[in-house]
């Protein structure tokens, strides 16, 4: 297994590939963020990223490795909605036809999406049947390259990117970054995020953050092992939605990151309401967990923290209801 793991060099590489093809991102400040955290937060909007989402990053990076005649095979993804749209994004630029498989219940944003740019989707019921099992079954009969959404080394490494860009934002302004809080699902961008920050900090402390309920990987932190969800727990964060840590993921997040925090749908509601207000930002459920962190947390003993803020991919009425419930945020 430790010689399949991305290495930061995988990162680095990832950042000259990729350089052409997505954006950099900006990191942003907001006055009223840091008053109320007690500290300085740079908050790096990859919101803003092409597809709504950090997952262009590892479905482009991956794709850009195949074989000719994977490419002219096809490939095929299973997702919630970000990684479809990634995977969705790349193969058309790359003029590759794409296959994805997505959950009956995934958001229409994110459906919708997915199939403007080209994609077949392949839809199941994420309740009683396993995505990886139909995607793999579609990748034999038909002969395409399975893309994994977080547990492959060129994914993790080009979701890495993501904190590679923040790493050298904050380097270049002379800071120091005590904590960053990034967004989990299967763990790829905090396994690839870790990588980055840990290069170029240290000491500085990467904590994954998940859902109430979802919190496989703050379990699997705690007790060494990787621990699965059981059941599904209702959430409105429908990308991390996942039910264990990947097998790359977790040996690189057990290695990397200081811990895991959770939080719950009122926190990340919140959380949506607040940087469309004060950031003019709009965020998905998902893309807005770590940011809920740093509203909901009483102190911070670092001068200077991160937060990923990860997609903006939300249905219209999940986006209404934030902003109603919390007007003044």
């Amino acid at each position: 297994m430790s010689k399949m793991l991305p290495k930061v060099s995988n990162v680095e590489e990832a950042v000259t590939r990729l350089r052409n093809w997505v954006i950099e991102t900006p990191v942003l400040e907001s006055d009223i963020l840091n008053e109320r955290a007690g500290t300085r937060v740079l908050i790096k909007a990859e919101s803003l990223q092409r597809g709504g989402s950090f997952k262009i990053r590892g479905a482009l990076n991956h794709l850009l490795q195949l074989s000719p005649d994977e490419c002219r095979a096809g490939v095929v993804a299973f997702s919630s909605g970000n990684h479809a749209q990634g995977v969705a994004l790349a193969a058309k630029w790359l003029g590759i036809k794409a296959t994805v498989v997505m959950p009956k219940d995934a958001p229409k944003i994110k459906m919708l999406n997915t199939q403007a740019l080209g994609a077949e989707i392949v839809l199941y019921d994420r309740y009683s049947e396993d995505r990886e099992h139909i995607a793999s079954k579609i990748a034999e009969e038909r002969s395409l390259a399975l893309v994994p959404a977080f547990d492959h080394p060129d994914i993790i490494a080009g979701q890495g990117t993501v904190g590679l860009e923040l790493a050298h934002w904050t380097k270049a302004r002379g800071l120091q970054l005590g904590e960053v809080f990034v967004p989990c699902g299967g763990g790829g961008l905090s396994a690839g995020c870790g990588l980055a920050l840990k290069a170029e900090f240290p000491e500085c402390s990467v904590f994954a953050v998940e859902p109430d309920g979802y919190d496989d990987t703050t379990r699997s932190l705690e007790t060494g092992d990787r621990e699965m969800v059981q059941g599904h727990p209702p959430t409105i964060c429908d990308a991390l939605m996942v039910p264990a840590p990947g097998l790359m993921t977790f040996a690189l997040n057990q290695e990397l990151l200081s811990g895991g925090v959770t939080v719950n749908d009122t926190q990340v509601s919140h959380a949506i309401a607040f940087a469309a207000t004060h950031l003019k930002l709009v965020l998905e459920p998902s893309g807005a967990v770590a940011l809920a962190v740093v509203l909901n947390r009483s102190a911070f003993e670092p001068e200077c923290v991160g937060v990923v803020l990860s997609g903006s991919n939300v249905d219209p009425e999940v986006f209404l209801v934030s902003l109603k419930r919390y007007p003044l945020p």
